[in-house]
């Protein structure tokens, strides 16, 4: 049995929880789409939201804070993306075992992080943990597509490891979890809030070294 040498860990709702990107996504560009339109907020987030699920996250400019700015009308001047993410970088909070766990794993695996957040947001996203990373891959922006076995094993060869070497954690049932076993890497998925109830998944990142020395 190979040994794992690399983690992979996805980014938002992993690392990081939800808090900035859901104020992006719908604080930030409802209220410029209200203000440019004059309409209420409520209704510009019913709208935008609307939009959003129409799209879906399987494609990829679901992702892409530029593809909506420019389908919304709301680029420079009005604002830009960079505009909108400083003004919520507040809203970044890590999740309370995440700088223990990544110190520990640092030891003894190479880190880095696979995520469907665009290049612009990452930076935000990883503020203050990014050191702990010897890669950053973002599929969207680097490789135009989102999470797929076909990917995982890009990323593989990126790393110069076999998928067998390889582990990955993120908190999406297909994209973090599915997608990355049937890769062949060792995949785990992380169920913050207990929701699948069926005692594989893990419920902190404080689990995972663990779970790694038992397999």
């Amino acid at each position: 049995m190979s040994k794992v040498k690399v983690i992979s860990f996805d980014a938002d709702g992993t690392l990081v929880t939800p808090d900035f990107s859901q104020a992006v996504w719908y604080e930030g560009v409802p209220s410029l789409y209200a203000r440019k339109n004059g309409i209420s907020f409520q209704e510009a987030k019913a709208f935008i939201e609307k939009e959003y699920q129409v799209l879906g996250d399987h494609r990829i400019e679901w992702y892409d804070i530029k593809y909506w700015l420019q389908r919304f009308g709301l680029g420079p001047p009005l604002a830009g993306h960079q505009q909108i993410l400083e003004g919520y970088r507040h809203r970044v909070s890590c999740y309370p075992e995440v700088a223990q766990a990544l110190s520990s794993l640092s030891k003894d695996y190479t880190l880095i992080v696979v995520s469907c957040s665009t290049r612009e947001f990452l930076p935000y996203l990883l503020d203050g943990i990014e050191g702990y990373f010897a890669r950053i891959f973002s599929t969207v922006s680097d490789y135009g597509q989102v999470k797929t076995p076909e990917f995982y094993l890009e990323v593989c060869r990126q790393m110069g490891v076999s998928p067998r070497e390889m582990a990955h954690v993120g908190d999406l049932w297909e994209q973090d979890f599915l997608a990355a076993k049937q890769a062949g890497l060792k995949a785990f998925h992380l169920d913050r809030k207990g929701e699948r109830k069926d005692g594989s998944s893990l419920v902190s990142l404080a689990d995972l070294e663990a779970r790694l020395l038992s397999q």
